[in-house]
């Protein structure tokens, strides 16, 4: 997953999160990508600084660059605590989706497609698709949204 800082042609800045580069890519090309605040498609990356793991190979973890005062920086466990909390709010989609959806497995392709072409009654259903299933579906115009895998599920 990778994300970006992004601003429509209004000035309002947002934040989003994509599968890719090419995902982002693919979905601001369709014109999928859109302000939250006014709606506009006309939406750009905005400039990002990278955020860089520190060393400790010298003994003292390297000083992240900013350009906020020492006083206005974000410390470190406020990061933690946020990763913590989109991994809570990621879960809580994933689980949301299992406990209100069918899972059709690997049907998922031709279950989207017979739902899409009307061959059968829509449903909210989950499943499991390759990127080029999962391609082909969303050149077809069929929408569909990868669940996350977060680390637990691995496991």
């Amino acid at each position: 997953m990778i994300k970006y800082d992004l601003r429509c042609e209004r000035g309002h800045s947002f934040e989003s999160w994509f599968q890719s580069s090419s995902a982002y890519d693919s979905q601001h090309k369709r014109k999928l990508v859109t302000c939250p605040t006014c709606g506009s498609a006309k939406v750009e990356k905005a400039i990002m600084a990278p955020r860089l793991a520190g060393t400790k190979k010298r003994g003292k973890t390297p000083e992240p660059a900013t350009t906020e005062s020492p006083s206005t920086a974000s410390p470190a466990p406020l990061m933690m605590a946020q990763e913590r909390e989109l991994r809570a709010k990621l879960k809580e989609l994933r689980d949301h989706v299992v406990k209100n959806a069918d899972n059709v497995g690997e049907q998922f392709p031709n279950e989207a497609r017979k739902m899409h072409y009307g061959d059968i009654e829509h449903r909210p259903i989950y499943g499991e698709a390759s990127p080029d299933e999962a391609k082909s579906l969303v050149e077809e115009g069929i929408e569909v949204m990868p669940l996350p895998v977060l680390p637990e599920d691995r496991n």
